[in-house]
């Protein structure tokens, strides 16, 4: 099993009151699961999301990810699972706007101690390569499409070889015809073997998993494998 949640609760204090973003979630995925997560603003679904990809920590229960239990793990150790085990991809994409594709690829591994410069580059086209931008790999990010911006994004969140590829409303900013090509390269990545977590609120990208979990008031109310939608 690669992700066991029990009992998740997130409480956030606001003044006096209490609020349970995620209130008693359970969950298991398995290595080379498709899941989208989805549900209403407000319903937990983006907690979730930030507590897998260990940006944030439970108020009670346990999180194990790769037979590990992240609990009680220091902001060192959690940092060191963020580079090693986890790919982030963002509907903002968040890339660096000095560097140019291929340094962006490469900055995971910069924090990863050991790897030099020369294994870096070598890997960073590689995972460009895999990506389809083999020719942009010099461009930074304000001569690259929104397409192209979130292709390096991908290649990023690769390039350490994750566990988990946690991808938060990828296609939030593209149109129709670019969203479509990055779903096509989550479901090859996905035939390939990588675990994709995917954060949505539209059915038609949901459908693109293997399984749907539905949130609501910090619950999961639902949690349904379905026929995967091809373009």
């Amino acid at each position: 099993m690669l992700i066991n949640l029990e009992n998740i609760k997130k409480i956030y204090k606001v003044g006096v009151e209490r609020i349970h973003a995620l209130d008693g979630v359970d969950l298991q995925v398995d290595k080379n699961e498709y899941v989208a997560i989805m549900g209403p603003s407000g319903s937990g679904k983006s907690t979730l999301m930030n507590l897998l990809g260990c940006l944030d920590r439970a108020s009670s229960g346990k999180y194990e990810l790769v037979g590990k239990n992240t609990t009680r793990l220091g902001a060192a150790a959690l940092a060191r699972i963020r580079n090693q085990q986890i790919g982030f991809v963002f509907q903002s994409f968040e890339l660096m706007p000095r560097l140019n594709a291929l340094k962006n690829v490469e900055l995971p591994l910069i924090y990863a101690s050991g790897v030099p410069w020369w294994q870096r580059r070598k890997q960073a086209r590689k995972v460009l390569e895999h990506v389809g931008l083999t020719g942009r790999i010099k461009h930074r990010p304000n001569q690259l499409s929104g397409g192209e911006k979130q292709r390096v994004a991908i290649a990023r969140a690769l390039i350490c070889n994750p566990s988990i590829l946690l991808a938060d409303e990828p296609t939030g900013n593209l149109d129709s015809k670019t969203s479509a090509d990055i779903l096509a390269l989550f479901d090859q990545l996905h035939e390939e073997g990588q675990t994709i977590i995917l954060v949505t609120h539209e059915e038609s990208i949901a459908r693109h998993a293997r399984r749907i979990i539905r949130m609501k008031d910090g619950k999961i109310c639902s949690d349904q494998l379905v026929e995967r939608k091809t373009v």
